[in-house]
């Protein structure tokens, strides 16, 4: 990485980014109290819907004053995807934000954290076997970083694997930091939002119950019910899951699309929509297979393994990625990392020298 680019990116910051992102969230936090007290004095149903209306309005607005990689697509994610998604249900007395007596506090970070909240503590280590724990991802992930200073000297294809990785491993890092907010905030036990999912045997495992499970659990309630509802009506319910499931996946494909807007803020290619289409197909084609064998007969786990991530990252190098390489958004993403880097050094560099003056 260059210096003069991490000083670029160090003196934007400085002039307004992060003010820029308080301000963002002071407006969020405003609107959802707002809309908690819209709650508790409208009836659920179009009244309450157009009430919030505005604010969902707003949310998809307020990433776009945002320009840093990391800030603007986080942004998005929580305040256009999920905390949208979680006011629509809570118009009509569903989802999270429905729970009875729900405090202020814990509405907020309900509607704005990709979080669950666990009906009972997991006992300790119940869900660490075949697990890395989140200081070796941490120390994965610096090592990714350190990985990029070779890049000119390292295959294409395997800087791309790496690549899957790190988006990983950073959104795993970013959620778990929310999570970690919302613990302390709250003072209580968070579902995990990763199940690990390269150790998935199937696209029905990755996308149903490892690889982001807020998304999965949003996208069920406002998308994949109503579908299934009604399609089931007319197709019966043999057939009427194949257009939920297909809903499903477009849905997310146009919501990543919209995140990815943030991120690049160039015309959308459609490729993204295309990369869950494709993976949706497969996914009823998966399900068939399996009612067809009716689990009489079954891959070795490991080949499942082999041919879930293998397929996963294939088609992602294909359609998923190019449309970021192609903004150089993974570059401004290193940039930024560098950036908070050498700003850190600098500020424990300058309290060192205060220390022993």
């Amino acid at each position: 990485m260059e210096g003069t680019q991490i000083k670029k990116v160090i003196a934007y910051w400085i002039q307004g980014e992060i003010s820029s992102f308080i301000k963002v969230w002071l407006s969020a936090y405003a609107s959802l109290c707002y809309c908690y007290f819209a709650g508790k004095t409208l009836p659920k149903g179009a009244a309450r819907l157009a009430a919030f209306l505005p604010v969902v309005a707003l949310f998809l607005i307020l990433p776009l004053q945002l320009h840093s990689a990391h800030l603007s697509g986080t942004t998005g994610f929580f305040l256009a995807w999920l905390a949208t998604f979680k006011l629509v249900l809570f118009a009509f007395e569903k989802g999270p934000l429905s729970i009875p007596s729900i405090s202020l506090l814990r509405f907020i970070a309900l509607a704005c954290l990709p979080i669950k909240l666990q009906q009972k503590s997991l006992p300790s280590g119940s869900q660490q076997n075949g697990k890395i724990n989140p200081s070796k991802k941490a120390l994965l992930f610096a090592l990714l970083l350190k990985i990029y200073d070779y890049e000119e000297y390292i295959h294409p294809r395997i800087i791309m694997v790496i690549y899957c990785f790190h988006i990983y491993l950073s959104l795993e890092l970013i959620l778990a930091v929310a999570a970690a907010m919302a613990r302390g905030l709250l003072g209580v036990e968070l579902e995990p939002q990763f199940d690990e999912p390269y150790l998935s045997t199937s696209l029905q495992d990755f996308w149903g119950r490892r690889w982001n499970l807020m998304v999965t659990r949003i996208l069920r309630p406002t998308v994949y019910l109503p579908v299934l509802d009604c399609s089931s009506k007319i197709l019966g319910w043999k057939w009427g899951s194949s257009p939920a499931v297909m809903s499903t996946f477009i849905v997310s494909g146009l919501m990543h699309e919209l995140i990815f807007y943030y991120l690049c803020r160039v015309k959308p290619t459609w490729e993204i929509t295309c990369f869950f289409l494709l993976h949706g197909a497969c996914l009823l084609v998966e399900i068939a297979l399996k009612k067809a064998v009716n689990d009489r007969w079954r891959l070795p786990r490991f080949v499942g393994t082999i041919l879930t991530a293998g397929f996963v990252m294939v088609t992602g190098f294909w359609l998923f990625f190019p449309q970021l390489l192609r903004c150089k958004a993974d570059e401004r993403g290193l940039a930024e990392v560098a950036a908070v880097g050498a700003f850190v050094k600098d500020v424990f560099r300058a309290l060192n020298l205060t220390i022993h003056s």
